[in-house]
């Protein structure tokens, strides 16, 4: 009996836990259904959600709907907009609830999401893009809705909440926002609790007043549905670690919002300021000694509407306070700080700022500091003024500043401004008004990297219509610069965002470009590399510099002049000289750094620069000639060239070079023995000693793309032997090259003089040279050479035969005796035997002929002894 009730309950069991997880698939669609027609028949928007699930499971015994990735995009005015994101949407409800029918509405007792963005916009017209509300329901529509709320908890995870006002251009980021609360909505009125924590950044007109700044806050909210009213009762926050509490509610109604808040600190501890200091510069605030106190207090009373915000007044104070960490050395003080923040007629535009004070005292080192801003929504107007001095490394020795690095040096302020932000956005610089000076000295810093800045002297100077930079003397590393100049919109950079423009002079005894290359980690090897600067976008200035040396790489220039333009992440180089390789190099070009690979246009000029240093530490000539070591002597040319640059050291990426090269050789003298190319063309071209060539005055041509270099065809003599050369050859060293020579026949001995002599006078000024074709292959150190010299015989030869032929043909028999006997050798004893008939005498002198034309060939191009003790010299 009792196996039979434990089977039937297993059984029960069993079926109750399949329904569980079959009826989620019987309710989907309707679910899907309701939730779209419950979304489309409220707002004018495009909704869309990736998928609905019911789970029966998640929060049993209540049903789980969710929704993932819901989408609500505006349309016009703000068509494309974002409004709503929400990476997961859970919707909490009784099981009964799946079983009503489609007209009934479903009872939502339960929201939590996730991953969500909240984009709110107001544009120029004060037309928000929230307001997606179907306007064509009239009251009379009883239809009920699919959905209904009975709320008792919520929760909010990740939220991000963006929010931009075009016409006062506010710009508000909520980011990293957790809320949830915990309350019966079913009711009119209720208590609800809540906990919220965010990251507030603030900017108005492109000036930052909160950035990343941490809130949290509980508190629980009186709200009265009826009345829209919601009333802070009990309640803690923090900005930063600053404590702030709330009285006081917010109320909607027609127009807008009603607001009548107050708060202030619960405390006057000095310690609520060090509170605000953002986390990322701060340290804890305990055992830290305090003394005197600050408080800020404030009010919020008024409508926010379209035209209107509340009147409020936001006082911070402080008076005669002090403190000091428990571990550092010195203590800030004689502490003041005055400021109010008023807003007394409702109008967002009429709000001012007043910094009447703000003073503190290091040591014996003063600083203070007051400032007024109005007029802040449409045209900000600033007065401010600086007078003081800060010891530098006295900031860490009394407040716990995170540096890698402790600072030093002197800074010295004593500078009033005026001026109002649509002049600075428009540079209508007559409209500022600066006067006084602010001093560096002795300023001195390392950053992680261990690479060192010392600015010795630094002073700018404030007038009316510009800053002037009157000196900067600093060092780092190898490297001196001493820099003049005027900028020409501070203001525009510092509070518009705009470019920094301004024009500088620039002296220094040495620079080295190391010194101002980034050392970067190379995770993947854990060595240490440099990593070159990007050129900041921000910058638009022209620099005039001047240095004695400049070392770049293994390079030292001397004598280095120019100017340099910095415009769009671009630098721009105009007549930049320098002395280097015993001659001069004249620059004209450009590298810029805007897309993801820097790149560079460049015009080089060199003069008189000595070959053998220029071929061994410039890769870039190396790689278009390997001459170093090969040739002696001097060098003109002109190189245009353009391509990558090396993203690390900045120096050209030789594979995607392209250009052309012009170039002079002057005062040559030829190393033979250093190059086994020449060594190899000596030992196939026996009437070229390669050692005695004369380059001098040599001009060539080549371009250069891709890595090859094609060298057009250009000639050299060597005595009176003609030769052209042209071809091209590969970075990697590959080559493949064409050598023509004209041979003049003198050099082939007396013999072949002897007989071309013979010739009539047209024959013989066809045998003036002789053509040799030779081709280069394989690489510099190890060529492969081809010539066409045993064809060149053999055609030669038949052109001797075939002129003596003829000739021979016309004189008869008794002529080819007599030459036969007159070419006979004084050792020759031989016997002569006479052809037996004119045939035979005619086809015995053409042999002989032939072979002698073989034999003096032979001498020529294998230097046998004979042919080598005759002078070279014509």
């Amino acid at each position: 009996m009792l196996k039979t009730i434990l089977k039937i309950i297993g059984t029960i069991i069993i079926l109750v836990a399949v329904s569980l997880f079959a009826i989620p698939y019987f309710f989907k669609d309707e679910i899907k259904a309701k939730i779209t027609d419950a979304i489309n028949q409220k707002v004018d928007a495009k909704v869309s959600f990736a998928d609905a699930n019911l789970s029966l499971f998640k929060n049993f015994p209540n049903a789980n709907v969710t929704l993932d990735q819901l989408v609500i995009i505006n349309k016009a005015p703000f068509a494309g907009d974002t409004l709503v994101s929400l990476g997961e949407l859970d919707l909490k409800m009784s099981i009964k609830e799946l079983f009503k029918g489609k007209d009934e509405a479903i009872d939502i007792q339960g929201i939590t999401s996730k991953n969500g963005l909240i984009n709110i916009i107001f544009n120029k017209d004060g037309v928000g893009n929230y307001d997606i509300a179907l306007k064509d329901k009239t009251s009379t529509d009883e239809k009920s809705s699919p959905l209904a709320l009975n709320i008792k908890s919520y929760k909010f995870e990740n939220f991000k909440f963006k929010y931009f006002d075009e016409s006062s251009k506010i710009k508000m980021l909520i980011d990293s926002l957790n809320h949830e609360g915990t309350g019966d909505f079913a009711t009119s009125k209720l208590d609800l609790v809540t906990k919220s924590t965010a990251k507030i950044t603030l900017d108005m007109d492109k000036v930052n007043y909160m950035n990343q700044v941490p809130l949290t806050l509980d508190a629980v909210l009186g709200i009265d549905l009826e009345n829209s009213k919601y009333t802070f009762k009990e309640n803690k926050a923090l900005v930063n670690q600053l404590p702030l509490e709330f009285d006081g509610f917010i109320q909607l109604v027609d127009a807008g919002q009603e607001y009548d808040l107050k708060f202030k600190t619960p405390t006057s501890s000095f310690k609520n300021f060090l509170g605000i200091i953002p986390a990322a510069y701060a340290s804890s605030l305990d055992n830290v000694k305090t003394t005197g106190d600050f408080t800020v207090a404030g009010f919020a009373k008024g409508l926010y509407s379209d035209t209107t915000v509340p009147k409020f007044n936001v006082d911070i104070a402080s008076n005669n306070a002090s403190f000091k960490y428990p571990d550092l050395p010195k203590s800030v003080q004689n502490i003041v700080i005055n400021t109010k923040i008023i807003n007394e007629t409702g109008v967002l535009n009429d709000t001012y700022i007043n910094l009447d004070k703000l003073s503190f005292k290091i040591d014996q080192d003063v600083f203070n500091a007051k400032a007024n801003i109005k007029n802040i929504t449409q045209n900000a107007i600033v007065d401010a003024a600086l007078k003081g001095t800060i010891n530098l490394s006295n900031l860490s020795k009394a407040y716990p500043i995170k540096l890698d690095k402790p600072l030093t040096g002197i800074l010295k302020a004593d500078v009033t401004t005026k001026f109002d932000m649509v002049s600075v956005e428009k540079s209508e610089y007559q409209n500022i008004k600066n006067a006084g000076t602010m001093s560096l000295s002795d300023f001195k810093y390392a950053d992680e990297n261990g690479k060192t800045m010392n600015i010795s002297n630094a002073l700018v100077q404030f007038n009316p219509s510009q800053v002037n930079l009157k000196q900067f003397n600093a060092t780092t590393g190898k490297s001196d610069i001493s820099v003049t100049g005027v900028l020409e919109n501070f203001y525009g950079f510092i509070f518009k965002n705009q470019e920094l423009k301004g024009n500088f002079n620039l002296n220094s005894n040495q620079i080295a470009v190391s010194d101002f290359m980034t050392p970067e980690e190379d995770s993947k090897t854990a060595s240490t590399k440099t990593e070159a600067m990007k050129i900041p976008a921000f910058l638009n200035c022209s620099l005039t510099a001047k240095a004695n040396t400049v070392l770049y790489d293994n390079l030292t220039l001397k004598d280095v002049s120019g100017k340099l333009i910095v415009k769009d992440e671009k630098l721009t180089m105009e007549n930049i000289k320098s002395s280097i390789f015993g001659g001069t190099i004249g620059l004209n070009g450009a590298v810029s750094t805007k897309g993801k690979t820097p790149t560079f246009q460049m015009d080089l000029g060199l003069n008189q620069v000595d070959i053998a240093q220029s071929f061994t530490q410039l890769d870039l000539l190396k790689k278009l000639a390997p001459l170093a070591g090969i040739i002696n002597g001097k060098l003109n040319s002109t190189i245009k060239l353009n391509g990558f640059l090396n993203e690390n050291t900045m120096s050209p990426d030789l594979k995607t070079l392209t250009g052309d090269l012009l170039g002079q050789l002057l005062s040559t003298t030829v190393n033979a023995s250093n190059s086994t190319l020449l060594t190899a063309l000596g030992s196939n071209l026996k009437f070229i000693d390669v050692s005695k060539l004369n380059l001098n005055d040599l001009k060539a041509a080549i371009t250069f793309k891709d890595g090859m270099v094609n060298v057009k065809p250009f000639d050299i003599k060597y005595k009176d032997i003609k030769a052209t050369i042209g071809g091209s050859h590969g970075f990697d060293q590959k080559m493949n090259y064409n050598l023509k020579f004209d041979v003049p026949a003198k050099y082939l001995g007396t013999e072949a003089n002897a007989l071309i002599a013979k010739l009539s006078a047209a024959d013989a000024a066809k045998m003036e040279s002789i053509p040799i074709n030779a081709v280069l292959t394989g690489n510099f150190t190890n060529p492969k050479i081809s010539t066409d010299i045993k064809s060149a015989v053999t055609n030669l030869t038949n052109q001797l035969v075939a002129q003596q032929k003829e000739r021979l043909l016309n004189q008869g028999t008794s002529a080819l005796s007599d030459y036969i006997n007159k070419n006979k050798k004084p050792a020759d004893t031989t016997k002569t035997v006479v052809p037996a008939t004119k045939e035979e005498a005619k086809t015995k002198a053409v042999e002989e002929v032939k072979t002698k034309a073989n034999d003096l060939l032979k001498g020529l191009f294998n230097k046998k002894k004979k042919v080598e003790e005759e002078p070279k010299t014509p």
